[in-house]
């Protein structure tokens, strides 16, 4: 049960809770504008420049995106948390960390399988791996990855879906009665919509979609998400981004090491 505070406390919560995230943001939003040139080819570099003007707008772009993103997301997000009864103190417990820590490093594993396992199933998999893990590919997987994204998915949409189906079907209900089903099914739609959100670029990655691809891109993207919404809906949003940021470090760690 979620303790009663008045719009004003959440509106200033909301708020601060946005300044937090703010830093993050910047750092995520720069560092993924880093990455995202260390992917393009020439032809594409050339075609981006002709469009921003230089590097450092692109950056300056993609800084700007995700800031606006994710304070929006921020702070709508906090509200619609606390609308539903999700919004838990923010700080982390060992009782629980016993609980998730474990199953964010087996996860973490599990994702360095990508390689191995597709990358004998679709041609193009393999070559992901092969220029291993820059230091802005590292440093946004774990900012914008596993903090903003879990903003934008999980305490923005995930709440979102949860707040339109509690108005819509349950609306008897108080938030701190509002069915389970409610928070599953909000779950699995932000897990789903996060995947197809990558279609775009897995499309451009390999060239076109097959039933595999097609599963791939919904499996790396999509099952690890339903974890994250299980711990914002248990334990809190930290514990989303913990087990998002987790995943990301533990994978990463491991191909700088193999590679």
């Amino acid at each position: 049960m979620t303790t009663s505070l008045t719009k004003k406390e959440i509106i200033g919560k909301a708020l601060k809770f946005t300044l937090c995230i703010l830093p993050i943001a910047i750092i995520g939003g720069i560092t993924t504008g880093f990455y995202t040139l260390e992917t393009y080819d020439a032809a594409t570099i050339d075609l981006v420049m002709e469009q921003v003007g230089s590097t450092g707008a692109l950056i300056a772009i993609t800084a700007a995106q995700s800031v606006v993103y994710a304070c929006f997301a921020a702070f709508v997000g906090y509200i619609l948390s606390y609308a539903i009864g999700l919004m838990k103190p923010f700080g982390f417990t060992k009782d629980i960390l016993v609980r998730t820590v474990p199953a964010i490093i087996v996860c973490g594993i599990i994702f360095t399988l990508d390689g191995p396992i597709f990358g004998r199933l679709i041609p193009g998999v393999t070559d992901l791996y092969t220029d291993g893990v820059s230091p802005a590919y590292f440093i946004c997987s774990l900012t914008y990855g596993g903090v903003i994204e879990e903003v934008l998915m999980r305490l923005f949409l995930m709440s979102l879906i949860a707040w339109v189906l509690w108005k819509i079907f349950a609306r008897r209900c108080d938030k701190d009665s509002i069915p389970t089903w409610v928070f599953v099914s909000a779950n699995v739609a932000a897990a789903l919509l996060f995947a197809a959100g990558h279609i775009p670029a897995t499309i451009s990655i390999f060239g076109g979609l097959t039933p595999m691809i097609l599963f791939r891109c919904f499996l790396l993207n999509g099952a690890f998400g339903l974890l994250f919404g299980y711990f914002y809906r248990r334990y809190g949003i930290q514990y989303a981004m913990l087990g998002h940021f987790g995943i990301h470090l533990v994978s990463k760690i491991i191909l700088i090491v193999i590679l």
